[in-house]
């Protein structure tokens, strides 16, 4: 960008405080937002005026000047509306007027009419003057494409792609549906601490800090899960919290390494009820979102019109790699894996199948599925299925290629919870850096008694990628994990 550019409009806030106007104003006349506007007038028929006057206020996007007369466009967070200002309606005002710049802030009064061809405008009878962009708008800022840009400067990106704009409010009309619909389930929305002293609720690198005044390492939480819990134990039956964990891993596609939860816990429930909720946040989601349960995701149609298909996570890993379930349930899975080309080589017989699941199943499962009945030892929080103890009873949702959601019958008996804590330490000492650690707090909760129930978590950022058709988790993040411009 041109320095002398900056420095114009440098010397413009100069001229304007001269001539006594404040290019950046404490007060801002009332105004009204432009869609009500749109939306009050839209019936005027061309040449017609409402007779009424109004004050918008918006970025200046655009600017035709015509001699005597000019149009331009102010844009605000609803919606943009062409302006007419003339120098007959403002008289000296309107050559100060002309020497806006393209960014710029500004308050418009006037009445409200349609032009001749049609355009609902504003006829400018006063303006003000609200904030002086000092740097341009990027070259060909209309549809800005460039993806380093769009992700690194997100100003810029919402100011110029409109679709960008609607996805992130897509997002938050998403969010919004799945609070009223658990709200009205009877669930009871509450925080948990994002500083904690144990890592634990799942398998992930954490970010490590340090507590000065405590003098201790504290870790951001990689999961909502244990806090919950304990919640359940206090005689909270339905609870769920949306917020931020962090998991000190890679970026791509589908990970940032901050990133939004929604976890929830139903006491007297089990996982074949998360099932049905999946079911009934996901579509409600859809239905006010996307506005159809059919829904056209990167070129492929998806039907999520439930019931959602149920295999278990044996079974699909067979079918994919023809390794007979018998196989995959003893120590040659792990021979097998790397036959199949896993590298490095699991450490066990689950994560053996789990590592065959993701190679092999997981980029198919394009219509959503619940995969069924995960192996124990990769499952350190769920209950036994009471017909296979080699299994438990969790699933995780899959859509569009991408895991969606992870739920368990959740495991409330404390020394079954103790042994598989310390079979996760176990595998710690053995170099597995993302296995679960002992939580003392959590376990002396549950060992007062917690009630049968039902968890479930869900990527919320993946959840708006569904929602808004979007490809990569960074086009929902408002602003995504990059690297430094340095590092390329």
């Amino acid at each position: 960008m041109s320095e002398s550019l900056i420095e114009a409009r440098v010397e413009k806030i100069r001229a304007l405080r001269e001539r006594g106007i404040d290019p950046f104003p404490a007060r801002v006349p009332e105004v009204r937002p432009i869609d009500e506007i749109i939306t009050r007038f839209g019936h005027l028929s061309p040449e017609a005026h409402s007779g009424e006057r109004t004050t918008i206020a918006g970025r200046l996007i655009s600017f035709r000047r015509m001699g005597k007369a000019s149009f331009f466009d102010l844009q605000d967070g609803s919606g943009k509306i062409q302006v007419h200002a003339t120098v007959d309606r403002l008289g000296d005002d309107y050559r100060v007027l002309c020497e806006t710049d393209i960014g710029d802030f500004l308050a418009v009064s006037g009445e409200v009419f349609r032009t001749k061809r049609g355009e609902l405008s504003v006829g400018a009878e006063g303006w003000t003057f609200l904030s002086k962009a000092i740097r341009p708008l990027p070259e060909k800022w209309h549809g800005l494409k460039d993806v380093e840009t769009r992700h690194r400067h997100r100003s810029l990106d919402l100011i110029a792609n409109e679709d960008v704009r609607r996805a992130f409010v897509n997002r938050a009309r998403m969010i919004s549906t799945i609070r009223r619909v658990l709200d009205e389930a009877g669930f009871l929305e509450v925080e948990t601490p994002v500083l904690q002293t144990v890592a634990s609720g799942g398998h992930a690198r954490p970010f490590v800090t340090h507590h000065n005044t405590l003098d201790v390492d504290m870790y951001l939480r990689i999961a909502l899960e244990l806090h919950l819990k304990r919640l359940l134990v206090g005689g909270f039956d339905r609870v769920y919290e949306i917020s931020k964990c962090f998991r000190n891993e890679g970026i791509s596609t589908e990970h940032n390494p901050e990133f939004t939860m929604l976890e929830l816990y139903q006491a007297y429930a089990d996982y074949e009820d998360m099932m049905t909720l999946a079911e009934r946040l996901i579509t409600e989601s859809l239905r006010v979102t996307v506005g159809d349960l059919r829904v056209d995701y990167q070129g492929r149609k998806i039907d999520f019109e439930p019931p959602w298909s149920r295999v278990g996570l044996i079974e699909s890993v067979a079918d994919a790699t023809g390794i007979g379930p018998d196989v995959l349930r003893t120590e040659q899975a792990v021979r097998r894996a790397v036959e199949k080309g896993i590298d490095p080589a699991p450490t066990s017989v689950g994560e053996a199948i789990e590592s065959l699941f993701e190679r092999f199943v997981e980029p198919n499962l394009v219509r959503p599925t619940f995969i069924i009945d995960y192996p124990v030892e990769i499952s350190p929080l769920a209950k036994r299925n009471p017909s296979d103890e080699g299994l438990v009873e969790r699933f995780e949702l899959f859509a569009a290629g991408m895991e969606l959601a992870n739920a368990f019958t959740e495991l409330n008996d404390p020394i079954d919870q103790r042994a598989r804590f310390e079979a996760q330490e176990r595998l710690r000492e053995q170099g597995y850096e993302e296995a679960q650690r002992i939580d003392e707090d959590f376990l002396f909760a549950i060992e007062h008694g917690m009630p049968p129930a039902g968890g479930m978590g869900i990527g919320v950022d993946r959840m708006a990628m569904l929602c808004t058709g979007q490809r990569s988790i960074r086009d929902v993040i408002l602003f995504p994990a990059l690297r430094k411009k340095d590092e390329g």
